[in-house]
């Protein structure tokens, strides 16, 4: 699941240390087909024209069983160290897989520093979390919610990972499950696998069927306002497109023919606290793990897909509208008269320079929330496919 940890580097030992976690464990669309390696079922990417074939690793080949799996696993509340929390607690399909919070709660009661982050066309995400460059993988990433300690999501731990793994391999439904998705093992019910599986199910979750999307395809007609949003949001005015441009409505993709990969981080005068250009801690972006002055306050380019569904905003979820995200970026940022964050936000030393002042009529910025719901997707919110297989019909 794309956590929303800030501490990667503050994993446990056992969380870093990967080989003792894996040891210790007993339009019109189009379909392409998954030839990365062999699988046990053939995967059918089915996307629009404009969507390029997702990358996926080489020794993690996609197939309808270990989605299945996965989807299992995703929504399985045994996959927590006290078997309270499922993946899907931070990550709700209504809400594109996101939670609604400001901040993430963890399986214990921790409160995270950042908002949980959906998860629509996160296979095309080379990065994961809102600031961590060297997170290059679903796989990878996992262990963060899984292992991480502060704060605490998942909570799992050298003390009771065997437990909660025995919890899995004891269920007849996972015996199967496991067995189906990798075939060629003799055990296959391990950690590795688990990770695996619940990535594989991670990347099937396309979003490719809003009424934009309908609209790319000549099957909808947008309103006049949509519309007037849209040439605002690609045009020079706005300038949202410069974040904001791929087909998934951001900056950083990732896919099978990448020849040149370009990872930009930004910051956007949410802070610059007494005027220095500090973000509050733990919340500092790079900075957190690269300590260079530059990154303080550099946060990855979320998607705008089904973004009308994901309040509230921002990396810590500090902005409740798409109003108020308008306001603050047609402001140039954001000024805190008081309190312990005051400073302006608008003048801080390291803000993108793509973030200015945009002349923005209270028109233009209804026009433009009605663009961006029109990236709603519908079907992806509702099907079924994607939904909780524990929940009764």
């Amino acid at each position: 699941m794309t956590s929303t940890s800030v501490a990667y580097a503050r994993l446990s030992a056992a969380a870093l240390a990967l080989g003792t976690l894996l040891t210790g464990c007993g339009g019109g669309g189009v379909s392409v087909t998954d030839t990365s390696a062999t699988a046990t079922s053939a995967w059918q990417w089915t996307l629009p024209s404009y969507f390029p074939t997702p990358k996926v690793p080489a020794d993690n080949p996609m197939s309808a069983e270990k989605v299945d799996l996965g989807r299992h696993l995703f929504y399985d509340k045994r996959l927590s160290g006290n078997g309270t929390m499922a993946c899907a607690s931070c990550h709700q399909q209504d809400k594109a897989f996101t939670d609604g919070l400001a901040q993430a709660v963890g399986s214990t009661g921790d409160i995270h520093p950042r908002s949980a982050q959906p998860l629509a066309n996160v296979v095309y995400a080379p990065l994961l979390t809102w600031a961590n460059k060297s997170l290059t993988s679903l796989e990878q990433q996992m262990l963060v919610p899984l292992m991480g300690v502060d704060p605490v999501e998942m909570g799992i731990n050298d003390a009771n990972k065997a437990q909660v793994l025995q919890r899995i391999s004891d269920l007849p439904l996972y015996q199967a499950k496991f067995q189906a998705a990798f075939a060629q093992e003799a055990n296959p019910v391990n950690w590795v696998n688990i990770t695996k599986a619940v990535s594989s199910f991670q990347r099937s979750l396309i979003s490719a069927n809003s009424r934009y999307d309908q609209q790319l395809q000549g099957k909808a007609v947008l309103t006049e306002q949509e519309q007037r949003g849209q040439r605002l949001f690609f045009g020079e005015k706005a300038e949202c497109f410069h974040c904001h441009g791929s087909f998934n409505f951001n900056d950083q993709v990732v896919h099978a023919s990448t020849r040149v990969l370009e990872t930009p981080f930004h910051n956007t005068g949410l802070y610059n606290i007494g005027g220095t250009g500090a973000f509050p801690t733990p919340n500092r972006g790079l900075f957190e793990l690269t300590g260079l002055a530059a990154d303080m306050g550099k946060f990855r380019a979320q998607s705008l897909r089904n973004v009308a569904v994901t309040a509230p905003y921002m990396h810590d979820g500090s902005i409740a509208t798409l109003e108020g995200v308008l306001d603050f970026y047609a402001a140039g940022g954001r000024n805190i008269t008081s309190g312990p964050y005051a400073g302006d936000g608008r003048q801080n030393p390291n803000k993108s320079s793509l973030v200015a002042q945009i002349n923005l009529s209270a028109q233009d910025k209804a026009d433009l929330v009605a663009f961006l719901k029109t990236l709603t997707d519908e079907e992806f919110l509702t099907n079924p496919k994607l939904a909780n297989p524990f929940a009764s019909p």
